[in-house]
């Protein structure tokens, strides 16, 4: 019993904030369909949010959806051709876990570090380091 009661008291004095998940939660893509190409009208938000630039977030998702696009001046991002929303938010999903999310702590706090001709995510929570295994 005297175990219990010393991890009891341990408990008792850590932060609250360590027992607290932080979650961590990916916006939904706003667009819509013109003609037959999509319109993303919070893209940009997206990308700011999973700290991971623009450019990289809509190069995997083009390439994953087989089709062209591009980034307007306006913010707004132009796919060329039809997508659901719930399509792309699935593409969206697909990056942040690849890219994004820590394997080991599952958190978002993570860099793409280059070595060689190599990338690795590292987490500045845990400090995991895992070979990225996608090519863009």
């Amino acid at each position: 019993m005297e175990y219990k009661e010393l991890l009891k008291q341990a408990r008792e004095q850590l932060p609250k904030s360590v027992f607290e998940k932080e979650r961590f939660e990916i916006p939904k893509v706003r667009g819509h369909i013109q003609g037959n190409k999509t319109i993303l009208s919070n893209f940009l938000q997206i990308a700011d949010i999973l700290r991971r630039p623009a450019e990289h977030l809509l190069k995997y998702i083009l390439k994953e959806l087989a089709t062209p696009g591009e980034i307007k001046k306006s913010g707004s991002v132009i796919v060329g051709a039809k997508a659901s929303a719930s399509r792309i938010n699935e593409k969206i999903r697909q990056y942040a876990n690849e890219f994004v999310l820590c394997a080991e702590c599952g958190k978002p706090d993570t860099k793409i570090e280059k070595e060689d001709k190599f990338n690795f995510l590292k987490c500045h929570a845990c400090g995991a380091r895992h070979p990225i295994k996608a090519k863009i």
